[in-house]
């Protein structure tokens, strides 16, 4: 059915509106051209379904890919990064956008004052058991529009300390504009040893791909330089 209205609508919509498609193939070169200056392998996802970066930071790999959402809090698509560093595996740090944050504690509450909800979803986001399972920490090293905009939750204040430095915390304040701003959803985290970042992303944003990507990287390397259990023995 969706196949013949499609038809229908396009066949009164002029040419311009029809080559649209074209369009998005175009971005997706603009990316793969962009990743080969960065030295990044690109890979494009079948059935249109976004495409994947892959790298190294200090021999490490890392990938970065983007695709439909696979969280509810997050609209349309989303970049998902992720990187075993091998750092220590016992330190536990994210960083969260504060309106997610709200968003998803208001969530939480709702559910556990439900009197009639008596089991937990299992299609609820596990960020919300880590809302409940680590502190939030803050320090007054990083300036006051970082604390404005995000949160970081840790088990422990030093392995925050150790991770976000103030390079990190200045990237994470300088999205292109237009972007993101405050109220995209935006995670980073360190987890067994482990970098991940999953951000709400429009299709065909080249620069706020390319200042995704820069984050995270920087957020790998920061991590291996700060937690790494090879310095911390």
């Amino acid at each position: 059915m969706f196949d013949r209205l499609k038809k229908v609508f396009a066949r009164g919509e002029p040419e311009s509106r029809a080559a649209r498609p074209s369009e998005s193939t175009s971005g997706l070169s603009s990316v793969s051209e962009w990743a080969g200056t960065q030295g990044f392998s690109y890979f494009h996802q079948d059935k249109g379904q976004g495409f994947l970066l892959t790298g190294q930071v200090r021999g490490k790999p890392w990938k970065l890919e983007c695709g439909p959402s696979t969280r509810d809090y997050i609209l349309g698509e989303e970049l998902r990064a992720r990187a075993e560093l091998g750092v220590n595996g016992d330190a536990a740090v994210l960083i969260m956008n504060r309106p997610l944050k709200e968003s998803l504690e208001k969530r939480a509450y709702a559910m556990y004052t439900d009197s009639l909800q008596t089991t937990a979803d299992p299609s609820l986001p596990e960020e919300m058991r880590w809302l409940a399972m680590y502190e939030e920490f803050g320090w007054s090293s990083l300036v006051p529009e970082f604390w404005e905009r995000y949160t970081v939750l840790a088990d422990q204040r030093e392995h925050a300390l150790a991770w976000i430095d103030n390079n990190l915390a200045e990237l994470l304040l300088s999205w292109p504009v237009p972007g993101p701003d405050e109220h995209n959803p935006f995670i980073l985290m360190l987890l067994r040893g482990k970098a991940y970042l999953r951000m709400q992303y429009v299709s065909g944003d080249i620069a706020t791909l390319q200042h995704a990507a820069v984050v995270y990287t920087s957020a790998c390397d920061a991590a291996l330089a700060g937690l790494n259990t090879d310095i911390l023995l």
